[in-house]
């Protein structure tokens, strides 16, 4: 079988029109979700984007892989001390090893191991494309390599291609000549000028006042792109400014989408297009608004862990929807089932390959999301409901829990943690219950959540306080700051994290002189 992978960064699913967007953002996607299935309730189990892409190749819950975060020790994976063989389990326990080990041709073509330092995410793969620029790299860079690699692999029979696209990632910067399809096109519903307010009035980083981050300064990727490409407000002061930042993230999904009919097509002339198997995910999604967050994925709550899922597998399930839950890491054993074959025994996946076959719904019960790198949260989806407990609240000012129920607050805005007991004890429960079942299966005793608070808390909240907090006094929030110290004495005063400075400067230097026209 052939299968191609296309994982598209920083994807909402409810941003494409085959899961009820307003705006053409997805023609392509929306016709391949015609022709298979769409699922409508998957999730990262561990967010942002290296947990949740180590999930997804090792089949392993963050908690067991130990990586939950982007730095410290909860961005590696647990050693596996005196029990490793000559090669590390990797090489035939992720999902692209078992796929070698059975004869396919693996592939990845993608800068996320350099972006993110992790190695063990090439694991099985036999051939790595890094298409070089940490993430930058727009579609237009992206595709020539991925169609260079079809001409020369598509007409093999077994083969698996991870293709990453990153349009949709913040900075939004795709070329200024694509313009801007959604010019005339408004802005999702539920936004108001009321509700903008509100969020103005909400501290934290990523919110209305300061969208950039913490201090409010373009970060360096943003600021090695040339001006015109920039489609990210720093601030968002008015309807204007938000509309800008709808358009740029959903300019960003448009782009990627027309670069996916261009590997559809290329696929068509191979004649193997009815051949193949057609993933389409993300990684994580996308705040906007959520929380009163924008532009960044980096809380445990729907916005940021509910990825699309759209499956077309030659032969089976045509033009349904399946509203199981189910997690990102549920793909290797589907897959495994699907192709005939055997997954190794550690996975913590739970195969669906029934839904894909014949629309038999098997989701599970409820799901428990986790997020370490911006805050230190976990969260639990059942029923109608999302519970989020905070153990680290990134410098928010989240309270230790929130509830939110989906049916008529699907964007997070009124939390019922207080006028709803019960449904947050039934939601810890369920929490106590996974929490109980994932230490007592693995080896080490230690929770990395814990590890990453014990190292200093979220890596991308480390020595943020006081700088943040002279931000907020700066703008006429210093009753926010003096909330902030309070809650937070122990992160007063720490030091700014040196690899921030070290990470910037690499940024500008790989990405200085940019010229996205030449390309």
């Amino acid at each position: 079988m052939r299968i191609l992978y296309i994982d598209i960064d920083t994807l909402r699913p409810d941003h494409l029109g085959c899961y009820g967007y307003h705006r053409e953002t997805s023609p392509t996607i929306d016709k391949i979700a015609q022709q298979g299935v769409r699922f409508d309730n998957v999730y990262c189990s561990d967010a942002p984007c290296l947990p949740s892409r180590t999930a997804l190749m090792s089949g392993l819950f963050g908690i067991h892989s130990g990586v939950v975060g982007h730095g410290g020790s909860a961005a590696e994976m647990r050693p596996e001390g005196a029990s490793r063989s000559f090669k590390s389990r990797l090489e035939v326990e992720s999902l692209a090893g078992v796929l070698s080990s059975n004869g396919y041709r693996t592939a990845s073509i993608s800068p996320f191991a350099t972006r993110h330092g992790a190695w063990s995410f090439y694991a099985g793969f036999g051939e790595i494309i890094d298409t070089g620029r940490s993430g930058m790299e727009s579609a237009e860079e992206v595709v020539p390599k991925a169609a260079k690699w079809l001409e020369d692999n598509a007409a093999y029979q077994d083969w698996f291609l991870y293709l990453n696209l990153w349009d949709p990632h913040a900075p939004y910067r795709v070329p200024a000549e694509f313009g801007n399809p959604f010019l005339n096109a408004p802005i999702p519903a539920w936004l108001s000028q009321e509700l903008l307010e509100i969020h103005r009035a909400m501290v934290g980083p990523h919110k209305a006042r300061n969208v950039a981050g913490f201090k409010n300064e373009a970060d360096a990727f943003s600021a090695a792109l040339p001006e015109q490409l920039v489609r990210t407000p720093t601030e968002i002061a008015d309807m204007a400014d938000l509309k800008q930042l709808f358009d740029g993230y959903d300019i960003g999904v448009r782009y990627a989408d027309a670069h996916v009919r261009h590997i559809l097509e290329l696929l068509e002339q191979k004649k193997v297009l009815g051949q193949t198997a057609i993933i389409i995910s993300s990684d994580h999604g996308e705040n906007l608004g959520e929380l009163g967050i924008y532009a960044e994925h980096g809380t445990a709550d729907c916005a940021t862990c509910r990825i699309p899922l759209i499956i077309r597998w030659p032969g089976k399930a045509r033009a349904i929807s399946d509203s199981g839950f189910h997690y990102n890491l549920d793909l290797a054993p589907t897959l495994i089932e699907l192709l005939g074959l055997k997954g190794p025994p550690i996975w913590d996946g739970r195969s669906f390959a029934p839904a894909v076959e014949n629309g038999c719904e098997c989701g599970r019960d409820y799901l428990v999301l986790s997020q370490c790198a911006h805050v230190c949260q976990r969260s639990v989806r059942f029923d109608d409901w999302l519970y989020i407990r905070s153990y680290h609240d990134g410098f928010h000012l989240f309270p230790k829990q929130m509830l939110f129920d989906l049916r008529f607050d699907p964007h997070e805005q009124t939390d019922l943690a207080e006028a709803e007991p019960e449904i947050c004890r039934q939601a810890v429960y369920r929490l106590c219950e996974w929490h109980d079942e994932m230490m007592a299966s693995m080896t080490s005793d230690v929770d990395p959540l814990w590890t990453v608070i014990k190292e200093g808390g979220p890596f991308h909240a480390r020595g943020a306080l006081k700088p943040y907090c002279e931000f907020l006094e700066k703008t006429g929030r210093a009753e926010a700051a003096d909330e902030l110290r309070k809650k937070h004495p122990r992160e007063w005063g720490r030091a700014i994290n040196p690899n921030d400075y070290a990470r910037q400067a690499y940024l500008k230097n790989l990405f200085r002189g940019l010229d996205r026209k030449k390309t």
